[in-house]
């Protein structure tokens, strides 16, 4: 067990240039064309050199997000973005011959009555370009790298210049255990992610906001690189009348406050019903003291990752405050946090703020919560399909009633009673759909996303299209006209 940081703090690297990205870009295709099926057996160990960069230097990487941050927790880091990673390359291992084989389709008649078979080759596509995000940077380097791995590809990381101890601790560990024709790390500002963006990839995955994404999607569709996209957006939260609320505000604010509301599937909005409106803010007042009784110098409340954010923030509270929004602050120690070296501010409800506020259109990405009443559940419902579609949607209540809000509403995922841990099943698909991202990863999905599904049909010796081939006679002609009836 590691339990102090082995290196010194990371200093911040020099930023990668566009002569590099191209010189680390045609090393990886290069390679790639040498190696373009890499067995099982390299697979695993990329896979196992995943593992041991993640397991051997776990203090590091909490320690360079924490230096990111200012404040994050070492366990934080190592729940969401270490031993998730992890799971998922142990996840691949373990799965990983199954899915390297081709799979059996079912072949059309005649040819299913003589022998002829329909399968699905999973090949390689070449070069993954990872562009991640500033929130869980270690955790959205890995998780898709474990499928891109899995696949046979090689990657190149892009860290955001929000994260840059983060970023530099990548580059400076990364040779230690990967080739950089296998896997690299670039580190730069909006500039080089540009450029990042616009290489000849064979497949890009970008993770982080709508508006990023569409410019990585323009990008990317120069060189028609197809590109998985994990956005965000506002992910509503609905509280039945069936729901048991201590439970609700239990979970709710354990997804909120998570990295300091800092996640692209948080909890970004709740629905109650009008009658306990004050049940639901006595029990969150008594859950965010449970878990966060302090604030200020505790580390298990992450701060905001910088002043820009932070101001941010408050210029939502302000803007709601100025519309005479009712603002319920929880700050359980009643701390000063506006004199804290860190960036942080207090978990706040914001009840029943008008839509048109900018904490309503846009995702908020703190902790802050807006609450919203209702008097059927109709209502709620149709106030999220009014919007776009979310990353997440969370549902609390009677059987009946969480059936309801997934029948009628669509999400990137879900989860019923809980929030947030559908993004730790490795069974289970992770993406967006629309404005909240396209494609998806994990497990194999995962595998497959990076993969090309190359289609292969064995044909019988036995020729069952003798007939209709030309010249087309009289028998042909009427299998034809048999084959064309409605029946």
């Amino acid at each position: 067990m590691i339990d102090t940081p082995v290196l010194p703090k990371p200093s911040v690297s020099t930023d990668s240039s566009r002569a590099d990205l191209h010189e680390l870009f045609e090393r990886q295709r290069a390679a790639f064309a040498q190696d373009r099926f890499p067995s099982e057996a390299v697979r695993r160990d990329r896979l196992d050199r995943a593992i041991a960069l993640l397991s051997d230097h776990r203090g590091d990487w909490a320690y360079a997000m924490d230096a990111d941050f200012g404040c994050r927790s070492r366990e934080l880091s190592l729940i969401v973005d270490v031993v998730a990673s992890i799971d998922a390359m142990r996840h691949a291992k373990k799965h990983l011959r199954r899915w390297m084989r081709p799979e059996r389709h079912a072949s059309n008649f005649p040819y299913n009555l003589i022998g002829g078979r329909s399968e699905l080759h999973f090949q390689p596509k070449g070069v993954v370009g990872n562009i991640v995000p500033w929130n869980f940077p270690v955790g959205a380097m890995f998780a898709p790298m474990a499928g891109a791995l899995a696949a046979g590809n090689r990657m190149m990381v892009k860290f955001s210049e929000l994260t840059p101890q983060t970023g530099a601790l990548a580059e400076r560990l990364l040779p230690g255990f990967f080739d950089p024709a296998e896997v690299c790390v670039v580190n730069g500002d909006a500039r080089i992610g540009a450029a990042f963006a616009a290489l000849p990839f064979n497949h890009i995955i970008f993770t982080g906001s709508t508006r990023v994404g569409s410019l990585v999607m323009q990008a990317a569709a120069q060189n028609l690189t197809p590109v998985t996209l994990e956005l965000g957006g506002k992910s509503p939260t609905v509280i039945g009348r069936g729901a048991d609320m201590a439970l609700a505000a239990r979970r709710i604010v354990w997804g909120k406050l998570i990295n300091g509301g800092q996640a692209c599937i948080a909890p970004d909005h709740v629905f109650v019903p009008e009658e306990q409106l004050e049940e639901f803010i006595a029990a969150a007042q008594a859950e965010v003291a449970r878990q966060y009784p302090t604030l200020r110098d505790n580390p298990d409340y992450t701060a905001i990752i910088s002043p820009v954010q932070l101001r941010r923030l408050q210029s939502y509270l302000q803007e709601a405050a100025d519309q005479g929004v009712r603002l319920v602050e929880i700050n359980p120690a009643q701390e000063e946090l506006a004199g804290s070296m860190h960036c942080k501010i207090a978990p706040t409800l914001l009840i029943n703020p008008a839509p048109g506020l900018r904490v309503m259109r846009e995702e908020i990405f703190g902790p802050l919560l807006p609450i919203r009443t209702y008097q059927q559940l109709g209502e709620a419902i149709a106030q999220i399909n009014a919007g776009p579609h979310p990353l997440a949607l969370y549902a609390f209540g009677s059987e009946d009633e969480t059936e309801q809000i997934l029948a009628q509403t669509t999400s990137g995922g879900a989860a019923v009673n809980d929030t947030m841990v559908h993004v730790l099943q490795d069974h289970l698909p992770f993406g967006g759909i629309g404005p909240s991202g396209m494609g998806a990863y994990h497990g194999q999905f995962g595998f497959k996303t990076f993969s090309h599904a190359r289609a292969v049909f064995r044909s019988p010796r036995i020729d069952p299209l003798f007939l209709l081939r030309p010249p087309y006679g009289k028998t042909g002609k009427a299998v034809l006209e048999w084959m064309a009836q409605r029946r």
